[in-house]
Formats: C-alpha cells, sequence, structure tokens
C-alpha cells in the first residue's frame, strides 16, 4: 500500500521506512534487510578471540579478491581492520574544507603508514550532495541517510582504483556496546522516545503522522521500553541498511568483519558506565596499536553542519512554513533537504 504521510514521517523520525509494505507510491518498494541472526555468528569472549576470527574472515576473503579496500575513519573499529590488510591496499577517508574530518584524517593516515596502505582522501561538498543523492534515492525507492552519498562517492573511486570488495567496520559499536550514550541511561519509555527521534515529524510537516506504534512494540511496562532490543532491532535495520543501499547503488560489495561475530557473555555494563564502552575492541586496538592512545568513539563524520548552516529550509507544500531552522543540527537539515529533494523526484512542486 501506498501511504505518503506515514513514510514522510517515518522517515523523518527514523531515517528510514520502517513499516514493511507501505510506501510512498506504486513502483517504489523498498526492503528492509535484517542483520545476521545471533545463532549464525561467531561467538568471542576476548580481544584475541575477536583478533583470531577477523583473521580467518579476511583469509577467506583474500582467498576470493586479489584487492580489498577499506573505508577508513580515525576511529578504533575501522583501525583495527586496516591492520589485516596486505601492504598496498587502499584506504578511504573522507575529508573536508570545513575541518570536520581533520581529525579523522591524522588519525587515518598515522594507520595507513603503519600498515603501508595507500591512502585517499575523498572531499565531500554540496556539490557532492547534488550530485551523489539523487542516485542513492533511486537504488532505495526513499529518502536516504547522510553517510550514504558519502559511502556512493568512495566506493566509485575505490572501483576506479580496481577494488574488488571494501571493508568496514560499521556493526561493531551495536554489537560490542558502543552506542553507549543510548544503552547506558536507565531510560523511561517516554524519555528515550524523545532522545532516539532524530526529528519529530510534528515540528517538521504539515501532516505529521505518529511513529508511536514502532515504540510501543518495545514497551514493557507502564514507563519502561527494552532499548537494548529496541537497539538491536530498530537501529541495527536503519544503520547496516544505509550501507548496503550505498554500495549496492555503485555496484561495489562489502564486507563487515565485525557483523559476523557475537558476544559469548553479557555486556559488562559497569564497564561501559564507568567509561569503556567497547572494551574488547579497544583491547584489539591496543594489541594492534600500542603506541596510540585509544580514541574515544568517533562517529563518522559527515559536513553537515558546515554544509546546511545557512540552507533556509525546505518550501514544499509537505512542510510547515514556520520551521525553526536556528533550533535544527546540521543532521536535521539534511533530512529535510534530502527529503524534499526526494518529493521533487516523485512527484514536482507545482
Amino acid at each position: 500500500m501506498t501511504d505518503i504521510d506515514f513514510c514522510l514521517s517515518s522517515y523523518i523520525a527514523f531515517r528510514y521506512l520502517w513499516k514493511d509494505g507501505v510506501d510512498f507510491a506504486e513502483g517504489f518498494q523498498h526492503k528492509n534487510i535484517l542483520p545476521i541472526d545471533d545463532s549464525q555468528r561467531i561467538p568471542v569472549k576476548t580481544s584475541q578471540d575477536i583478533d583470531r576470527e577477523i583473521q580467518k574472515q579476511i583469509d577467506a576473503l583474500y582467498s576470493k579478491y586479489d584487492n580489498i579496500g577499506i573505508l577508513l575513519s580515525g576511529g578504533m573499529d575501522s583501525a583495527n581492520l586496516a591492520s589485516y590488510l596486505k601492504p598496498g591496499s587502499h584506504a578511504y577517508t573522507f575529508n573536508s574544507a570545513s575541518g570536520v574530518f581533520d581529525a579523522d584524517v591524522q588519525r587515518a593516515k598515522k594507520y595507513c603508514a603503519k600498515w603501508g596502505l595507500q591512502h585517499h582522501l575523498i572531499d565531500i561538498t554540496m556539490d557532492d550532495y547534488e550530485r551523489y543523492t539523487p542516485i542513492v534515492i533511486r537504488h532505495k525507492f526513499a529518502p536516504v541517510h547522510s553517510i550514504e552519498p558519502q559511502i556512493y562517492k568512495a566506493a566509485e573511486l575505490a572501483r576506479q582504483d580496481g577494488v574488488q570488495l571494501m571493508l568496514v567496520g560499521e556493526s561493531a559499536d551495536l554489537i560490542f556496546g558502543g552506542m553507549d550514550k543510548l544503552i547506558t541511561p536507565q531510560w523511561t519509555f517516554d524519555a528515550f522516545v524523545k532522545r532516539y527521534t532524530f526529528l519529530d515529524p510534528q515540528l517538521v510537516l504539515q501532516r505529521p503522522v505518529s511513529q508511536a506504534e514502532l515504540y510501543e512494540r518495545y514497551r514493557t511496562g507502564p514507563d519502561a521500553i527494552d532499548y537494548f532490543r529496541f537497539m538491536d532491532e530498530v537501529f541495527a535495520i536503519e544503520s547496516s541498511g544505509s550501507y548496503l543501499n550505498a554500495f549496492g547503488a555503485a555496484w561495489m560489495p562489502y564486507y563487515d568483519p565485525y557483523a559476523r561475530l557475537i558476544m559469548a557473555e553479557p555486556l559488562d555494563m559497569q564497564r561501559v558506565r564507568g567509561g569503556e564502552p567497547k572494551y574488547l575492541v579497544r583491547g584489539l586496538y591496543a594489541i594492534k596499536y600500542p603506541e596510540l592512545e585509544i580514541p574515544f568513539k568517533i562517529p563518522m563524520p559527515r559536513p553537515v553542519d558546515a554544509v546546511f548552516a545557512n540552507w533556509s529550509g525546505p518550501t514544499r507544500p509537505e512542510f510547515r512554513s514556520d520551521i525553526p531552522m536556528e533550533q535544527l543540527t546540521g543532521n536535521q537539515k539534511w533530512q529535510l533537504w534530502c527529503a524534499e529533494l526526494f518529493l521533487n523526484m516523485l512527484r514536482p512542486a507545482n
């Protein structure tokens, strides 16, 4: 069925369409890909276990591919994966004149120097958003996450370099307790809803549709929610779907070794709350980079704050005319810009 108001509200709230079988228009059938089932993952107890199991996976990949590249940030997850690549492999790090990527670039340079990787910096500009966003939109049949045009550009450049497969470390946060700002507080139901909702549809849409149904699936009491299961299911689909769509649009295979692993023991929330999120991944980083300080969590940056700083907002009739643009983050402005672009492609405004 089609329900443009529901789909627009779902994208604004969650950055993806969470309800299967409901789409923006006839012929625009999106499909959400479920993460790997836990029963098919490899249990790991220690950082050494992770090291061993990732090495096995990389060895198997090199039996099929000669040229493996990596999407390399300055954080732990991709830095660890870089250590398994053959010298001379291609590594791609995002860059921007705004300076938002500077910390990433400097750390990534150190990783590449240590392992003898060919380092490529990929500038991301408004021109790139305008050029690549329509491509990933058409592949998804829906508005997209702000990371998708960047990944698409990286994949295109990697293909020109002869890369046959790209490594990413996207799943490590979810599997090993890296989402500490979302899993450590003792959330009430309403507080979690407010914290997780990326942008309130009522704030920006003329015909907002409540998204409470999704949250209600995870309610465990009058004022309680199973936010661990919510993250394992809802966030996992949204996050992995962004990578799948962007690489898929570029026809570039990609592989996430972390996605094949699972913690053999329950996450030690005392360590996470004590300032040691992803302690097993941190331990692996200490093995691979004993000479470097372990970095704090570094999300893959996007230059949206700088690029959309002066954007005045959407003008289509689906959006409110009184949106407080000055209160929105760059990522929230991106969502509005992308949603309007999608609607213009779907149904040009009069």
